[in-house]
């Protein structure tokens, strides 16, 4: 293996880390500017190290240590008024100590706006995302990165139409251009309409629909129609959460259509005023960066507990079947991920935290299968 890597690059990328985060210890809880009445600019950053067994999600693994400097800034406005929401910047530098022709400065950008005045509400989102990072399901290409640019945008809104209903109508739209050869570009557009009926001051029942296009480029195009009945709200005093449950049918240009049963649920247990817990399932249709079909069942869960004011710890668990259409032969994958992370914040500007992260895949298909283990150490501010 060949060792390349710049010790004085990095040492001086470090001591510029070092510097900010002394500046961010020393900080008092206050934005670095404010705008106006109703707007503050904060000043982040994140310095970390990881220790990955697996970088490229192979069958023969390939291990690197990665330096990741993430500046960035974040706009925070609509301070006492109807409107609120958030702009966020963040230039992500990593640096692999081995293989240096990984190294990459992505940017990184999303922003969120929402209004509510008590019989309507609203959220309009936007984000753009350079990534350079594999997925479970790339197994095609070995020894890189799927390098991409992810494009978001969409909005929701829900307006009351009498005392004890409701409905909600929105748009997502979300573009993946790959920057190499041998992955599928692809466009999705999404469109959720949802009809909510009071049962209790605290729980609605729902009745939907969501059309979503999928377009792929080299590939086949196809559309999901997803009918569903959910509920939403207080489900116990500890347990809140939303459930849809229904039918997803996907009509192919070409293919024979398919369907599965659809589920889209996540939920909230209030465990004590310490700890709590997150949990969802779901079962849904996807296009993979090859620009396959695939059926996803997924069951994830999360815990976090304050130890105390400074404190605090996470785990996190998810379990996906990932179901192959049209292949020959057949394709079936399992994969596990399991993460446990431990936070000391040390002030009101800088945080600490340490993970341990496990991922496998088997697959029925020789040489795609995988273990992965992380490590990693970060220190983030927020000044």
């Amino acid at each position: 293996m060949t060792f390349n890597f710049d010790y004085t690059e990095m040492k001086n990328k470090f001591k510029l880390l070092a510097l900010l985060s002394v500046m961010a210890t020393t900080a008092q809880a206050a934005p670095f500017l404010a705008v106006g009445d109703n707007a503050e600019i904060f000043l982040t950053g994140t310095l970390g190290v990881r220790a990955d067994s697996n970088i490229f999600l192979t069958s023969n693994a390939t291990s690197d240590t990665i330096f990741d400097i993430d500046p960035g800034l974040q706009l925070v406005f609509g301070n006492g008024s109807a409107v609120k929401g958030t702009w966020d910047f963040t230039e992500n530098f990593s640096e692999y100590a081995s293989h240096s022709g990984l190294n990459s400065s992505l940017a990184s950008t999303s922003f969120t706006a929402g209004i509510e005045d008590g019989k309507s509400k609203g959220t309009v989102t936007a984000s753009y995302n350079q990534l350079n990072q594999n997925t479970v399901d790339n197994t095609l290409h070995k020894d890189v990165l799927a390098r991409r640019n992810v494009l978001a945008a969409g909005a929701n809104g829900e307006v009351s139409a009498t005392e004890k209903t409701s409905v909600g109508l929105g748009f997502q739209y979300e573009k993946t251009d790959y920057l190499l050869s041998g992955f599928n570009n692809d466009e999705t557009a999404t469109v959720p309409f949802n009809y909510y009926y009071e049962v209790t001051p605290k729980l609605d029942l729902s009745a939907g629909y969501r059309y979503r296009g999928t377009w792929v480029q080299g590939g086949e195009d196809s559309t999901d129609h997803f009918f569903n009945v959910g509920l939403r709200g207080e489900l116990t005093p500890k347990l809140t959460g939303t459930v849809n449950v229904g039918v997803t049918e996907r009509h192919f240009t070409h293919s024979p259509n398919a369907s599965l049963l659809g589920i889209d649920s996540s939920f909230s247990y209030a465990v004590s005023p310490k700890a709590t817990l997150q949990f969802g399932v779901s079962n849904d249709f996807d296009t993979n960066s090859q620009g396959q079909a695939e059926k996803n069942f997924a069951i994830n869960g999360s815990g976090t507990v304050n130890l105390s004011e400074q404190w605090s710890v996470t785990g996190s668990l998810s379990y996906r079947v990932i179901d192959y259409l049209d292949t020959s032969p057949a394709r079936t994958d399992d994969y596990f991920e399991g993460q446990i992370s431990a936070s000391y914040q040390v002030n009101s500007v800088v945080r600490i935290t340490g993970a341990f992260a496990y991922r496998t895949n088997n697959s029925t298909l020789n040489g795609a299968g995988f273990d992965d283990n992380v490590l990693s150490l970060a220190a983030n501010f927020r000044y």
